[in-house]
């Protein structure tokens, strides 16, 4: 069994966005010498999303309308205990937590296994400053 882990940065400039990883994830796996096997890709802060669907712009553009339904962005504390503490970003904690936190990919024949139509995406919700992704690939 081999293991390869490496670590992604990210830096979305505006406050929710989404970005397609998985041609890096792709290029990782390609570089591992991994034929068969599994990849996590998680990300590695509390108000970031990894998670797998189409990269279609209406599809994005219906997330961050339902997810700001969901919970709205309100910096003040009178919506959200969590702002209480001198923070303004409770309404991105609860976005990652609906988007999720990682995905674990089947590896077969030296590539990804997906659905048709399925993409990897890091998923931003308090942006403007950089975040990691953790990339692990287990196998053989």
């Amino acid at each position: 069994m081999k293991s390869v882990t490496e670590y992604l940065t990210f830096s979305i400039p505006e406050r929710m966005g989404f970005l397609n990883i998985t041609l890096r994830l792709e290029e990782i796996l390609r570089i591992s010498g991994i034929q068969e096997g599994l990849m996590l890709c998680n990300a590695m802060h509390i108000t970031a999303s990894v998670f797998i669907n189409g990269d279609e712009s209406g599809l994005h553009a219906d997330y961050r309308k339902w997810l700001e339904q969901l919970a709205p962005f309100d910096a003040s504390p009178q919506r959200y205990a969590h702002n209480r503490t001198g923070e303004d970003n409770a309404d991105a904690h609860m976005k990652r937590q609906i988007m999720g936190r990682e995905v674990v990919i089947a590896v077969t024949q030296v590539r990804l296994d997906f659905g048709p139509w399925e993409q990897v995406f890091y998923g931003e919700f308090d942006g403007r400053r950089s975040k990691k992704v953790l990339v692990k690939i287990i196998g053989e």
